[in-house]
């Protein structure tokens, strides 16, 4: 019976995470999407298939979302942190965890972003 239990815990955390199109259920990639369009497109290619950014000093998203050992915890720190390089913007709460689902999705072999 807990055999049972288990597996169906688990089927319902797959259709879940498959319904809400992001693995860990924290924030909405187009949300994010829309957050980055609003505030980050001015400096950075926010586009899963863009890779030069408006300023050059700037990364693309998916060359973010790419670096080796990046992580939501990675993310999240950064977002919250002021930067020299950048405005005095810190993205927190439910900006934060949209701006870093929709950042994930941009992985290799990762899901799809939003469009």
């Amino acid at each position: 019976m807990r055999r049972f239990i288990a597996a169906a815990t688990g089927l319902v955390a797959l259709t879940v995470c498959a319904l809400t199109g992001h693995a860990d259920g924290i924030g909405d990639p187009a949300r994010g999407l829309e957050f980055a369009q609003a505030n980050c497109a001015g400096c950075h290619a926010i586009l899963g298939e863009e890779t030069i950014s408006p300023n050059p000093d700037s990364p693309a998203f998916n060359a973010v979302a790419n670096t080796p050992g990046i992580t939501r915890t990675a993310l999240s720190v950064f977002l919250q942190t002021p930067h020299p390089t950048m405005p005095n913007l810190i993205v927190a709460g439910e900006d934060a965890d949209n701006l870093i689902a929709y950042i994930l999705s941009l992985k290799a072999g990762g899901q799809n972003p939003p469009k």
